[in-house]
């Protein structure tokens, strides 16, 4: 059995949406949550593609495209926040149980 999803995760087929810890800046706009919708084969491959072997940079890339932000955007989040777009990325991917 797996772990259930953190409580700052809101979670469905097509998206996990993430309530940061504070208020942050994305697009200009001041937000409290931060939505990433499901990855499609396109996405993983643009994000390899676009990474010059770096992961760090490959999961930047990606998290931002899912999340429709700037690579800037993120970077610029506290690594706490940070942290919880992987988790929800993570939760979002794993495959269902049977």
């Amino acid at each position: 059995m797996s772990k259930p999803a953190p409580k700052y995760l809101k979670l469905t087929a097509e998206n996990v949406t993430i309530t940061l810890t504070k208020p942050t800046e994305l697009n200009g706009i001041k937000v409290d949550t931060i939505t990433l919708r499901a990855p499609t084969v396109r996405d993983m491959r643009i994000s390899s593609q676009t990474s010059d072997g770096d992961d760090e940079q490959r999961e930047l890339n990606l998290f931002a495209s899912l999340a429709e932000v700037g690579v800037k955007d993120l970077e610029g989040l506290t690594y706490k926040d940070y942290n919880r777009i992987s988790v929800g990325y993570t939760f979002l991917v794993r495959e269902d149980e049977l």
